[in-house]
């Protein structure tokens, strides 16, 4: 499909090819490791290989695969995926397969997750507990260490075997090697521990023994962490020292990898800036004479290209854009780059799957790992289609049943699309939600999709114009609770805030602190005055963050950092069940958004009764003590509601030349709002039309 198609030079340098000596990579484009789930289940190997065959059709330079141990003790969860047997070598060979017949080429990642492993048998440099794990690590002994080295180098040899190009060694975001590289965790008297020339010699040495054993003409790239962003992290001098020995062990190329996976700094969350860490990234180039690939929140070509056509890095690492959109490169390659499906960095549907043990995807593909099982065929017979409500999951259902070949029209009362999102990206820190709006807006061009904006239909219309299906996804309203005073004027809804339709004042009360509330805390806390999104030094400033690294770990010291302004706004946030607010958000971006929060003195409540609203404030009870909030205004983030009026009480008989109905998104569940569910569930219902 994309053989025929003229090549733009509007990134050149991002599609140059790199010749690694003994091999050439097809462009400078790395897909960057993302751990799925497939990986530690040898029957998912099938499905495994059609994921990686589509990103390696869509153009990508080298992929590396989620991470593979090459021990028990490396697990990173119970009997995860494992490379240490001849046994493993067929099932790996399906995956490697599929990317050389595509034309790509693949590294698989040795990973030992060290003290973050999630299973008993977890080791470490020594016995110091992980705040991730439950699980205390036992402290390598010498025998130990000489035993790990050389499963790293049968690992290797293995997926030398299997077919692959190369390998990846994990040595940063705080798995076992970083955890030898840094004196956090490396407390150890021995040889292997002390002065950093003895804490790297553990990652020296396998990649040595590495080198040794699968010969010159194999990749060797090195995870390298170039910023810890922890407490007891390592200085820019010991990372290049570190660097420069790996280089002569036999490296071939180096990724960049930034913050410990227990860091309190967030790395990859999408209020993070864009390319955000790409100088640290050239710094580490100008030490060292093998290529470099800048990698974390990359997600766009512009950027890419700007910081290889500048001599900055040699490559760039993106995973979770591959996530989003396997033909990222050709898209690029074509000039087609406005239809790219960008990854948000959102975490709902990657990081958060996989910490919680399930196939990871991605919130705004939901075919991404699961290739063989949502698959959009073109369509037997044609239907009239109508989808009313272009938020996420009209916009989806839309798309793809017009992809699939279907006749679409597409309803809308509003004047543009997006629904919720128009919404979210408004919230600062999710500027990126309107890329996702950018990409459904040129999909419905190009899938041919009849778009009616303004158009507030009723079921008559739709049942008057011969559809053969109409998909209801017409969202929600929120939900006003059952308060006295609710209908003060001090009380307005979220929608009122974020739409700015209200002037909100200095003192505000939130009821709910689920995700909504959140977001719009977040916002009132912003003086809009100052220009968003932040610019990277501001955000290094927030978070303590020293991006010239001339602290151990990037960190700043407590005495240096910038001490946060004065909030905009005094908020307190409620909810009425006990335990912690907030606990609800994603596990990989609620601690973010909970450490804003707390940074700008919100009050946060829980276990609230709400007794009245009236012109003193908000009434609440709080572990049996009546307490007066005096507040200008009171934001309602109590729920939603569905909006499914256009769904007929009775469904229709098949045959009654009525057509079918179908509910999606929020309008068929109005939980707290869930916009991974809802483009999932248009998307699936498309397909099967």
């Amino acid at each position: 499909m994309h053989s025929g198609a003229a090549v733009t030079t509007a990134h050149p340098h991002l599609l140059q090819p790199l010749d690694l000596g003994f091999t050439t990579l097809r462009n400078r484009v790395i897909m960057g490791s993302m751990h799925t789930g497939l990986e530690d289940r040898f029957y998912n190997y099938g499905k495994l290989a059609q994921y990686f065959r589509e990103r390696a059709k869509g153009g990508v330079g080298l992929i590396v695969t989620g991470g593979i141990s090459p021990n028990r003790q490396g697990w990173l969860l119970p009997f995860g995926g494992t490379m240490n047997s001849v046994l493993d070598v067929g099932n790996h060979r399906k995956v490697t397969r599929a990317v050389h017949e595509e034309g790509g080429k693949i590294v698989m990642q040795i990973l030992h997750a060290g003290r973050y492993g999630y299973q008993p048998f977890v080791v470490s440099a020594s016995a110091k507990k992980s705040p991730i794990s439950p699980f205390k690590p036992r402290a390598l002994s010498e025998r130990g260490i000489q035993s790990t080295i050389k499963d790293y180098v049968r690992c290797a040899v293995l997926a030398q075997k299997a077919g692959y190009d190369g390998v990846e060694i994990m040595g940063s975001e705080g798995y076992l090697l970083n955890q030898f590289l840094c004196a956090r965790t490396n407390a150890r008297k021995d040889q292997w521990g002390g002065s950093i020339e003895n804490r790297m010699r553990l990652a020296v040495e396998v990649v040595r023994q590495v080198r040794k054993a699968v010969g010159i003409n194999f990749i060797i790239m090195y995870r390298h962490s170039v910023l810890d962003l922890v407490e007891g992290g390592n200085t820019w001098d010991e990372v290049v020292q570190v660097a420069q020995a790996l280089e002569k062990a036999g490296v071939t190329l180096f990724n960049t990898g930034y913050g410990w996976h227990e860091a309190r700094v967030p790395t990859i969350v999408t209020s993070v800036p864009r390319a955000a860490f790409a100088s640290v990234a050239a710094r580490l180039r100008q030490s060292v004479s093998v290529p470099v690939a800048a990698s974390n929140r990359i997600n766009m070509p512009d950027e890419a290209e700007a910081m290889i056509a500048n001599g900055d890095v040699d490559m760039v690492s993106m995973a979770r854009p591959f996530l989003a959109d396997a033909d990222w490169v050709h898209k690029v390659k074509e000039g087609r780059a406005n239809e790219i499906n960008t990854c948000i960095a959102c975490n709902q549907a990657c990081l958060d799957h996989t910490f919680a043990n399930k196939r990871a995807s991605c919130l705004v593909n939901p075919r991404a790992a699961h290739e063989t099982e949502l698959v959009y065929r073109k369509a037997r017979a044609t239907k009239r289609v109508a989808v009313v409500g272009a938020g996420p999951a009209g916009l989806s259902a839309a798309t793809v049943a017009a992809e699939c070949g279907h006749d679409v029209t597409l309803f809308d009362g509003s004047d543009s699309i997006g629904g919720q999102f128009k919404v979210a990206m408004k919230v600062p820190g999710k500027e990126e939600f309107a890329q996702t709006l950018r990409y459904f807006s040129k999909r419905l061009e190009v899938t041919g999709v009849n778009v009616q904006l303004n158009q507030r239909v009723q079921r008559e219309d739709l049942l008057n114009q011969g559809f053969d299906h109409v998909i209801v996804a017409t969202g929600i309203t929120p939900r006003t609770p059952h308060i006295e005073g609710v209908q003060h004027s001090k009380v307005v809804s979220y929608l009122d805030v974020l739409q700015r339709k209200v002037q909100v004042g200095k003192r505000v009360a939130i009821i709910g602190a689920g995700g909504i509330g959140f977001d719009v805390a977040e916002f009132l806390l912003h003086n809009p005055v100052f220009p968003l999104p932040l610019e990277t030094s501001h955000w290094c400033d927030d978070w303590g963050v020293d991006i010239r690294s001339e602290h151990p770990g990037g960190l700043y010291p407590p005495e240096l950092a910038t001490p946060p302004a004065e909030p905009y706004r005094q908020l307190h946030l409620l909810q009425r069940k006990a335990g912690r607010p907030g606990a609800g958000l994603g596990k990989t971006s609620g601690w973010v958004h909970r450490a804003v929060l707390q940074r700008n003195h919100v009050k946060m409540w829980s276990d609230v009764q709400y007794r009245r609203i009236d012109d003193a404030g908000l009434h609440i009870t709080v572990a049996g003590e009546e307490r007066l909030l005096h507040v200008d205004h009171i934001v309602l983030c109590a729920g939603q509601e569905s909006l499914a009026e256009l769904m007929p009480a009775k469904k229709p008989k098949k045959k009654s030349g009525m057509p079918q109905f179908h509910c999606i998104g929020g309008a068929a569940l109005a939980a707290e709002l869930d916009a991974k569910r809802a483009i999932r569930e248009g998307a699936e219902l498309a397909a099967r039309l």
